[in-house]
């Protein structure tokens, strides 16, 4: 298996052998494998041990047993513990979901922190197995019938192309010790449910069977690569625009498609969303309908999808009171800086006006809009206009409309804020004092 192993690295992670590199140890069969394996090839390594505190005393001996591994093999090695069940109830996980977090999170964090190239992880061809199997019970796309990733981002599986039975021969031939995980037989678990009592009925029915699936993942990985060639250039005909906060598609352009469902569940697909149904009657419905996920929401507006992302933390208020005009104000969308200066900047940003601090009266506020609202537009002298018809003309979306705020002299519009200053409280001749307002996003 070590030669296997040292072409594998020359032939496909040729990047791992100059590298620094960390490689998670459970003290199981897999990862002390992949140490010695890593050592007789000789790569750059150290080891990092998470402890979980979930199997009391047999956790605290996998951390003796790894911290011991290091010290014969000479390498420099990083623990960890986690008290995993509090983390779980705090942020509403599984326990198996709750330390698969904690443990990339505390290894992505070492990694960047010590400069580690890459983690390596013990994943293998069987795992990869498990995980299709996983996915396809529980219902996927073609991307979750693509196995475990070889290289994501700083993460790295070498040993993705070997078997679990290969493993096992070639730490038995070495005397090699390890752990056992005894939560590894519980069958509570699907993993191990399928590791135990499928998978072995299925490799019974083809003793070729991780062969046979190898060859299936790859004309998944095929498949795949053919679908992306595609989005990519229905992505750049459907796409109106695009900022940090929201992307705009053209709704037009997914009913033009064959099948609009499924260019919408490829387009969406990592954005949380559930509701295939929900979002495919998007292209039909009325304006303001939405559907959202745990982290964003898909809007129709008009002509056009709107993706944003879901600002849970954004603070629900109906208005804030401007107490100090001396000083920056902070608002849901940015800052507003006030400041009493003798000239206008000819040359001053958009997002900038001018106003007759004198016009001003209590109480000053800023504020969304509401019903009836109407304003004077600087420019249109003195005429009025409702600010809803002002919104259409000038073709806000519907995030647009949620992220104005504008800026009030009683129920005066003074400001609407980055947009349109009110003639109302423009400079002129008689101005005494020049109030500077600049929008700060």
């Amino acid at each position: 298996m070590l030669k296997e192993f040292q072409q594998h690295i020359n032939s496909h992670l040729p990047l791992l052998k100059d590298a620094k590199l960390l490689i998670a140890v459970s003290g199981g069969i897999d990862s002390v494998v992949l140490t010695h394996l890593c050592i007789k090839s000789g790569l750059n390594i150290a080891l990092a041990h998470c402890n979980f505190n979930l199997r009391g005393d047999e956790s605290d001996a996998d951390e003796d047993f790894v911290v011991k591994l290091a010290e014969m093999l000479d390498l420099e090695i990083f623990v960890e513990g986690f008290d995993t069940k509090m983390y779980a109830e705090t942020n509403k996980r599984s326990i198996q979901m709750a330390a698969r977090e904690l443990r990339y999170n505390w290894f992505s964090d070492l990694a960047r922190q010590l400069h580690f190239s890459y983690v390596l992880t013990a994943h293998h061809a069987d795992d990869n197995l498990e995980t299709f199997l996983i996915n396809f019970t529980r219902g996927t796309g073609i991307e979750g019938l693509t196995g475990i990733p070889e290289i994501n981002d700083t993460f790295v599986r070498p040993l993705l192309p070997f078997s679990n039975q290969q493993i096992l021969d070639y730490a038995s031939e070495k005397d090699i010790l390890w752990r056992n995980d005894s939560s590894n037989r519980s069958t509570k678990y699907l993993r191990n449910k399928l590791r135990h009592d499928v998978i072995p009925i299925l490799k019974e029915i083809n003793p070729s069977l991780l062969q046979s699936f190898q060859k299936t993942l790859q004309n998944l990985s095929d498949s795949q690569q053919i679908i992306n060639d595609a989005m990519g250039m229905f992505l750049d005909q459907a796409i109106v625009h695009k900022t940090q906060k929201e992307t705009t598609y053209k709704v037009e352009a997914f009913k033009k498609t064959s099948n609009p469902k499924a260019y919408l569940y490829e387009t969406f697909k990592n954005f949380g969303f559930t509701q295939w149904d929900d979002i495919l009657n998007l292209l039909t419905a009325q304006p303001g309908k939405y559907v959202i996920s745990g982290t964003h929401r898909l809007i129709k507006d008009r002509e056009n999808l709107i993706l944003t992302e879901n600002d849970f933390n954004r603070p629900v208020t109906d208005f804030i009171e401007v107490l100090d005009m001396s000083a920056t104000l902070k608002i849901p969308v940015g800052n507003l800086a006030f400041s009493e200066v003798e000239t206008i900047d000819a040359e001053s940003k958009d997002k900038c006006i001018y106003v007759d601090k004198g016009l001003l009266r209590s109480p000053l506020t800023i504020r969304q809009k509401k019903q009836g609202d109407v304003f004077a537009p600087i420019g249109m002298k003195g005429k009025k206009k409702k600010l809803s018809k002002y919104y259409k003309d000038e073709k806000f979306s519907l995030v647009d409309k949620e992220n104005t705020w504008l800026f009030c002299s009683g129920d005066q519009i003074v400001w609407v804020i980055g947009k349109r200053a009110d003639e109302r409280f423009k400079i002129t001749d008689k101005t005494k004092h020049i109030l500077k307002i600049e929008f700060i996003q």
